[in-house]
């Protein structure tokens, strides 16, 4: 009975030491006092401002509070620091809100994750980092969802179209690097993307070449199909394309000396058979698509860290915004997948309906608003038009009045 006992309190502590091993790197959900917490670069003089705000619009009006680009046209450059850690051999989740109310027009709403090297104060766009990620909209062409690593000094593109939303609610993005070189974006807590890191990135050279050495064979006949040589045009295909209209007549009143000779209009022939072309028959030469050998790749080689970082240790936005307005909120950087998860429901998932209920009462509020106040000034206009057809119907009646007061007057001189 002891021994089970004790086997119960070791799974108790043992499960207890797995869920406590759980890493937090950094979190914020930019409660008040945050501004001591970021760091402004002063690399540009006119860096756009963030201030603090849930916007016009909200689930939960402290919640959901968080750093909100306030000038059009701008650079914006803002870091937050950490106590720095690798990701080797660990999950990393990189996480954060975002929402675009001013219904964005070209602007990034991106994080960087820098190492913790990065000097604060002169942070650019040219500043390395190790991870960008997040979405990016311009215009009706871009709206992706940014996932670059940079990997021995260069910043390597995701080769797959990961679509952002670009509505005007609060979203939640979440990249998840995995020790095993696979990953996964998630848009509000769902998969929309995976793979692994190899397959859609340029991390490496590739494992497979085209053999130099091999050369298509002169005789290598890729026609799948040739002109039938027994095939001959017939003698009577050659037919002109257009005739004289056999129907048409001279008019009566045409005059050869004045109007020239005559010529009926030309009509399409029906007998026209177009080009003639043989018929198309198996070409038994034929030896199928002449397939490049490949070669193994001798500057090939395989790196099962790729997804490792050894110095993270600062998180910051660095980008552009034609139209200011996005509000960022919710920062993660943990080890644990489900912790940010439940990060996710918690903070996003709860205020999410609520947000959109206050935004449909706002545009239903305008759209009264607008109605009333169009409304208003029609009936603006038919009372100016009502007061300008009165007086015009008191000036014509005036008028009249003269005129019957001269034709009068007129009267009474012929009586004269």
């Amino acid at each position: 009975m002891v021994n089970i006992k004790m086997k119960v309190l070791c799974l108790i502590v043992l499960t207890g030491f797995a869920i406590a091993s759980a890493t937090v790197y950094f979190e914020e959900t930019f409660d008040s006092g945050w501004e001591d917490r970021w760091v402004q670069s002063t690399h540009k003089s006119d860096n756009g401002k963030f201030v603090w705000s849930a916007g016009k619009f909200y689930g939960d009006a402290d919640k959901d509070k968080g750093i909100q680009t306030s000038q059009d046209a701008k650079f914006y450059a803002l870091s937050g620091k950490f106590d720095k850690f690798s990701n080797e051999g660990k999950d990393l989740v990189v996480q954060f809100t975002v929402k675009h109310e001013q219904n964005i027009d070209c602007g990034g709403g991106y994080v960087k994750v820098f190492p913790s090297t990065l000097k604060q104060k002169e942070m650019h766009g040219e500043s390395p980092y190790n991870i960008m990620f997040g979405p990016d909209i311009c215009g009706p062409g871009t709206k992706k969802v940014h996932v670059i690593f940079n990997y021995k000094g260069q910043n390597l593109l995701v080769k797959k179209d990961i679509r952002c939303k670009d509505d005007v609610y609060t979203h939640l993005y979440t990249l998840i690097v995995k020790p095993d070189n696979t990953y996964e974006v998630k848009i509000d807590n769902s998969k929309v993307e995976s793979g692994k890191l190899e397959d859609d990135w340029d991390f490496l050279k590739p494992k497979k070449i085209k053999d130099p050495e091999a050369k298509k064979p002169d005789d290598w006949d890729e026609r799948e199909k040739i002109d039938d040589p027994n095939d001959k045009k017939p003698e009577d295909w050659e037919k002109p394309e257009h005739i004289p209209d056999p129907d048409a007549k001279k008019p009566d009143d045409w005059d050869d000396e004045m109007d020239g000779e005559w010529e009926p209009p030309m009509i399409d022939n029906p007998e026209f058979k177009g080009e003639w072309k043989p018929k198309q028959i198996d070409n038994p030469a034929y030896k199928g698509k002449w397939i490049h050998p490949e070669i193994d790749n001798p500057e090939y080689v395989a790196d099962d860290k790729l997804y490792s970082y050894s110095d993270i240790g600062v998180i910051g936005f660095d980008l552009w915004q034609v139209k200011s307005g996005t509000i960022f909120d919710n920062i993660l950087i943990t080890d644990d997948v489900a912790h940010a998860e439940k990060v996710g429901k918690n903070l996003w998932e709860k205020t999410k309906d609520a947000e959109k209920k206050m935004k449909d009462s706002l545009d239903e509020a305008e759209r009264k608003a607008r109605e009333e106040e169009e409304a208003k000034k029609k009936k603006e206009d038919e009372d100016k038009k009502e007061e300008e057809d009165d007086d015009e119907d008191e000036e014509n009646e005036d008028k009249k009045d003269e005129e019957d007061d001269h034709d009068h007057d007129h009267d009474d001189h012929d009586e004269l």
